[in-house]
């Protein structure tokens, strides 16, 4: 169940919550656990630190947090008010068990490419992703219900610690839907296409989509991009086709969310997978 635009959870009523002076209004709802998103409201005109860090709050008082994979026990919340009034929460992240996923029959070269131009395309690449994720837009598209981009078999979670060719490498960070190459990939969410790059070393055909404040959506190994950087997609809207493209062994969609640098996992935006879809499938 999507949770993140419901205010389910009033923080005056929590404990741990220091004031100074009057209580002004604080909410939060979400998924308080690791890969999770929480969606904050307070007073407008507050600044909000996360961690010691400003984010971005809307006119209307929201601000966004987010959980790495690996984020630590606790997370807080520090809110100054215009009126000289303070605030702070330490938030709670439950801690998540990962799965263990072996995946064979990858190209040697996509494993541990060795070669100089291998070495610096998968640098330039990484980069322009990198950047893709950095806008910081007052836009909210992220204030709906999120939907599923593709539905089909998930083949592959978030989290996941990946063993290629029976070599150790970085975890998974998205969630690996199959289906046939073709298959139209509907945004999630409304947003701003920031990235649309035809054949990336890893990840084949590449778009990031925005979605304000930070949060971000990626859709990778596609055979067919049909939208272009600056556009303005609604949800719904048809922006790719799935395709085998980059490191894969069959076609699928691996879709993957971020808050700039913070893997979010997107199963936890999303309603369950469609009975009769959601069999988990073998490969990537």
């Amino acid at each position: 169940m999507n949770c993140i635009t419901r205010w389910s959870i009033v923080i005056l009523l929590l404990p741990g919550l220091l004031w100074a002076g009057a209580k002004p209004e604080l909410m939060f709802t979400g998924n308080f656990s690791q890969g999770g998103l929480v969606q904050g409201k307070v007073r407008p005109g507050a600044m909000v630190k996360v961690d010691g860090k400003r984010v971005r709050v809307s006119k209307a008082g929201i601000f966004l947090v987010g959980f790495g994979r690996d984020a630590l026990a606790e997370s807080l919340v520090q809110v100054s008010y215009p009126d000289g009034q303070m605030a702070q929460r330490v938030l709670k992240v439950a801690k998540r068990e990962y799965r263990i996923q072996r995946i064979d029959g990858l190209p040697k070269r996509k494993v541990t490419p060795r070669s100089k131009e291998d070495l610096e395309r998968i640098r330039k690449e990484a980069a322009l992703a990198r950047k893709a994720r950095q806008l910081d837009d007052s836009r909210t598209d992220f204030l709906v219900d999120f939907i599923w981009p593709v539905t089909g078999p998930i083949s592959g979670v978030y989290g996941s610690q990946r063993i290629l060719n029976g070599q150790p490498r970085r975890p998974h960070f998205g969630v690996d839907i199959a289906r046939p190459a073709g298959t139209s990939v509907k945004a999630p969410a409304a947003g701003i296409v920031t990235l649309a790059y035809p054949d990336m070393f890893f990840s084949g055909g590449t778009v990031i989509l925005d979605h304000g404040h930070g949060l971000s959506s990626s859709f990778l190994h596609l055979s067919r991009i049909l939208v272009k950087v600056g556009q303005r997609v609604r949800q719904g809207d048809v922006i790719a086709e799935v395709g085998a493209t980059g490191r894969v062994t069959g076609a699928h969609l691996d879709w993957r969310m971020n808050l700039f640098t913070k893997r979010i996992d997107p199963q936890l935006l999303v309603p369950p997978m469609p009975q009769g879809e959601k069999k988990t499938a073998a490969g990537m």
